[in-house]
């Protein structure tokens, strides 16, 4: 369908306070009284706001300790959670106690990954815990500059596979499009914080994205389109619907996916609105970044819901990282919770070798000891694909605990999830 080019600029700064464009806000029904106050109606807790996303007992503890003035209905306003999001070290001050490392991370001069959290992902952290496994993944600390051997600005290459700027043609049948460098909440870990948050290297157009679009009219062979960034959905919807329109278009394009975090960290993003543009994409997936069972709260559950509702399969990709997810139990918590809520675990990714990221970083044979404990322990549907990245643009590559132990006469011998050893008839094909 023909769609009316935008002609704003798509850029939403880190250090922005107002990243948004002029569309229309989409509101719930207010709760707040004449002066502003939250009315403290314990019905309203958990009032879905004809099918918008609930407010949970400690998102609304949060709104009223840290910005008394707000109302439920601007909290459950996606665009208000952009424009008040923590950014720099003071707010972020005002809202937990930082410790020694942290603010000596935060003091010093750097131009690499900004600061940024919504305020409902900021209400998730503990206030007087450095370690808890949320803040730690979005807290600067001061090992982020520690540089450790084999780390890279760009380790999977991404920048060597780019026809054209913002999309990686790395697999035959299929292209990354880089749509936007802005995200809602800034993951300390992220494989492209060379350039997330950066607006002097990746400010995103409307002209850039035709560009992209004219490349993947060319290339017969790519029949899937995987749009990330950055966070797609952090665009407006008018936008996003310009991109998918124009990408559904295209003959060989036979589905499109979505990489994003929005739904854990601002599923208030998740509008009536939004699921009725995506509806009429189909067949469209979306992979959802999660890291913690923690993450798994009334909202972001809600926000998962009302995607399945409308027809869109979820999958879940998590990244491995040291001290915040990488035990049996937390991910085994995280992948049955996911399946609640109607996500299928799909990928548990090895850290990526960015700068800095050492501290993060687990031995392989961990992820390998992860998999182990959930095979077989849980159903199959709660088991991702543990897979390494390459470093130098070879793609993913899986890798599995040694189940095959190897061959005899007539047969194989295998190994179960228990440490039972089987033989199973194996013959040589004719």
């Amino acid at each position: 369908m023909a769609k009316t080019s935008p002609t704003k600029e798509l850029i939403a700064p880190a250090e922005d306070p107002d990243p948004l464009g002029t569309e229309p806000s989409e509101e719930p029904p207010s709760l707040s009284s004449a002066g502003g106050k939250v009315l403290h109606v314990k019905e309203h807790l958990k009032r879905e706001f004809s099918g918008l996303i609930p407010i949970s007992e400690r998102s609304l503890a949060f709104l009223q300790d840290n910005f008394p003035k707000a109302s439920i209905s601007d909290w459950s306003n996606w665009q208000w959670q952009l424009r008040n999001s923590i950014y720099t070290a003071s707010q972020l001050q005002g809202i937990i106690r930082l410790s020694y490392d942290e603010i000596k991370a935060m003091c010093r001069a750097c131009t690499g990954l900004p600061l940024r959290i919504t305020p409902y992902y900021a209400s998730l952290m503990e206030k007087e815990d450095p370690s808890q496994p949320i803040r730690r993944s979005i807290v600067p600390v001061d090992d982020e500059f520690l540089v450790s051997p084999g780390e890279a600005k760009d380790p999977l290459e991404e920048e060597n596979q780019s026809p054209v700027p913002g999309l990686v043609h790395r697999y035959p049948d299929r292209v990354l499009f880089l749509t936007t460098g802005f995200c809602s909440t800034y993951c300390r870990y992220c494989t492209r914080s060379r350039i997330v948050g950066n607006t002097n290297k990746f400010r995103v157009s409307i002209k850039r994205w035709d560009e992209a679009i004219a490349y993947i009219e060319a290339t017969p062979n790519v029949r899937d389109v995987l749009l990330s960034g950055g966070d797609p959905l952090t665009l407006l919807d008018s936008h996003l619907d310009y991109l998918l329109s124009k990408i559904k278009a295209i003959p060989h394009v036979e589905m499109v996916r979505i990489g994003t975090k929005v739904p854990v960290v601002l599923p208030q993003r998740i509008t009536p609105r939004l699921l009725k543009m995506l509806k009429r994409y189909q067949p469209l997936w979306i992979s959802i970044h999660f890291t913690h069972p923690d993450e798994l709260t009334p909202e972001t559950s809600a926000a998962c819901n009302f995607l399945a509702d409308a027809g869109i399969p979820m999958g879940s990709q998590t990244v491995l990282l040291k001290g915040i997810n990488d035990n049996v139990q937390t991910l085994r918590k995280l992948f049955q919770g996911l399946l609640k809520i109607r996500v299928r675990p799909y990928y548990l990714y090895q850290c990526d070798p960015i700068l800095g990221s050492a501290h993060f970083r687990t031995s392989v044979q961990k992820g390998i000891a992860m998999i182990e404990g959930l095979r077989g322990h849980t159903t199959g549907y709660a088991v991702p694909h543990y897979v390494i990245d390459a470093p130098g643009g070879g793609g993913k590559i899986p890798l599995v605990p040694e189940y095959y132990l190897g061959k005899v006469d007539g047969g194989v011998i295998l190994r179960n999830y228990a440490g039972k050893t089987f033989r199973y008839p194996d013959y040589t094909d004719a």
